[in-house]
């Protein structure tokens, strides 16, 4: 029978989640580079939110940098030519199936608005759950939540959840978060997992929130 969920991590989100923020800062989660680097910018954060799927985070944060550097829209990314595409996305899992998906996105994008609902996002090939409801937060502010491995590990881990799928742990997150604290829940939960609660070797010891975590799978 599963164990109970934290009710008081539950109850302590805004703490709990406050601290976390506030140490990832301190030490410059990647995270933070990448958010500077897409500057509220919508197409900038799709383009980077596609790219980083199956991707380590400084890898994507490096191609995404070049690429912006030559071709910061949808209109100059069309004029490049697939060796100069490929080149610049190189680093990035998967660069020439996600140079084909950038394309599409980018042609779509010269003809219509951006899309503003998780249906009309998932119509964009290379746009997965994940990557819709990670844009639709960041750009509008909607109470949506993507679910990467940073947010799937440490919800897990705390014992705000007890899943083995990414959409079990959306579903529950979302009906139990308020929709002021599950829009920034993303961010907050992947810059603390690049930093301190990390798949391997979790710093529990320097951790600001160790005394509202289960710490399931965490070996002493």
């Amino acid at each position: 029978m599963p164990r109970s969920l934290n009710t008081n991590a539950y109850v302590n989100l805004p703490l709990i989640l406050g601290k976390m923020d506030f140490v990832a800062r301190s030490r410059n989660a990647p995270v933070f580079r990448a958010v500077a680097l897409t500057s509220s910018n919508p197409f900038k954060i799709l383009v980077f939110t596609m790219l980083s799927a199956r991707t380590r985070d400084d890898a994507t944060i490096d191609a995404v940098e070049r690429l912006f550097s030559v071709a910061p829209d949808p209109k100059s990314i069309l004029s490049l030519s697939d060796a100069q595409l490929f080149s610049l996305l190189h680093g990035v899992g998967f660069f020439r199936t996600k140079a084909s998906y950038l394309r599409e996105i980018c042609s779509y994008l010269l003809l219509h608005s951006f899309p503003s609902t998780l249906d009309k996002m998932l119509l964009l090939n290379g746009v997965g759950r994940k990557t819709a409801n990670i844009v639709l937060s960041r750009v509008y502010g909607t109470a949506t939540l993507g679910v990467d491995v940073h947010v799937q590990r440490i919800a897990n881990r705390m014992g705000l959840v007890q899943t083995k799928k990414p959409r079990e742990t959306e579903d529950i997150l979302t009906k139990k978060i308020s929709p002021g604290l599950l829009s920034t829940l993303n961010l907050t939960l992947v810059a603390f997992g690049q930093t301190v609660c990390k798949p391997k070797n979790p710093d529990c010891s320097n951790c600001p929130v160790f005394s509202y975590c289960f710490r399931r799978g965490v070996k002493s």
